[in-house]
């Protein structure tokens, strides 16, 4: 079983396919390796594709040391991908928690970064909701023990941003709400105590946002309203950054529209590769909304 293993011990579970580019894919919380399988058969015709279990998710390690998970962790976690498998630079996408690492790969280590996509990325980020999603998320992480993910993962599921998932595609739906409730409940509940409750805020990393230099594309789904806000405000701060608004999406974008979200990838990573991906120009952010000042 191919795995890598951190500098702290964790040994993580990884597939790969294709050859060429490095593309690492970074999972949400109700997702895991598997969750990018429509994307891995794509990209891989083109690229050297890499999609891994975080800690916490089977097959990957299931530390029992709440320390073992944190938003610093995650984000080490992908650098360890890269670094364990010799990728020198890759493009790296993520959705939701994997988006929320994804920046702070970003903001950590630009030098392995080719591009970043961060899809669905924002919940409980906007100003005054930190703690709302602090009561939510410790509620959760009750009835994820009391409960199981055996049988929390079929409430997590049906969250307001997943019903447009079941509505659209009912057999993806089923098969995506079958491997959600496979998960470690102990490395369900550690993972939202340490990486989702106590991430710091999108919003108080302003300053690490504006001095990117790396090619960014945000992705929001028209029907996920807790990332509406947040992909606009990730918009306006990052200068290498652009976003796209996929219309009756919800957050799990990549597996309710994969042709969509693979399109809109592939452009993307193209125009990286070849050198086209630009700054946003100054003067479109002069404040004037008609004629240019002078």
């Amino acid at each position: 079983m191919p795995t890598i293993r951190t500098d702290d011990g964790v040994d993580l579970y990884y597939e790969e396919a294709g050859s060429g580019i490095p593309m690492v894919f970074v999972h949400e919380f109700a997702g895991d390796y598997r969750s990018w399988e429509p994307q891995m058969r794509f990209f891989s015709r083109r690229y050297r594709c890499i999609a891994y279990s975080a800690r916490g998710y089977h097959p990957s390690a299931v530390p029992s040391d709440p320390k073992a998970y944190s938003q610093d962790r995650a984000t080490d976690d992908i650098a360890a991908v890269v670094n364990g498998l010799g990728l020198g630079q890759a493009h790296i996408v993520g959705l939701s928690m994997g988006a929320f690492a994804t920046l702070h790969f970003g903001l950590r280590y630009p030098q392995l970064a080719r591009s970043l996509t961060a899809a669905g990325v924002g919940y409980g980020a906007e100003p005054g909701k930190r703690e709302q999603f602090r009561r939510e998320t410790d509620a959760a992480i009750a009835r994820i023990r009391a409960e199981t993910m055996a049988e929390f993962g079929k409430t997590y599921g049906r969250g307001p941003t997943r019903l447009v998932f079941e509505e659209t595609d009912p057999r993806g739906y089923a098969e995506f709400l079958a491997q959600l409730c496979e998960h470690s409940t102990e490395g369900s509940a550690l993972t939202m105590q340490g990486v989702q409750r106590e991430r710091p805020s999108l919003f108080d990393l302003a300053e690490g946002f504006r001095a990117f230099t790396t090619p960014t594309l945000v992705v929001a789904g028209d029907e996920d309203d807790p990332t509406l806000e947040p992909a606009l405000y990730l918009k306006r701060t990052i200068p290498t950054s652009a976003l796209l608004v996929l219309p009756k999406c919800g957050h799990t974008m990549n597996l309710e529209h994969p042709d969509a979200f693979n399109r809109a990838v592939l452009d993307f990573v193209t125009q990286v590769d070849a050198g086209a991906w630009r700054r946003r120009i100054p003067a479109s952010q002069s404040g004037s909304i008609i004629a240019a000042k002078t």
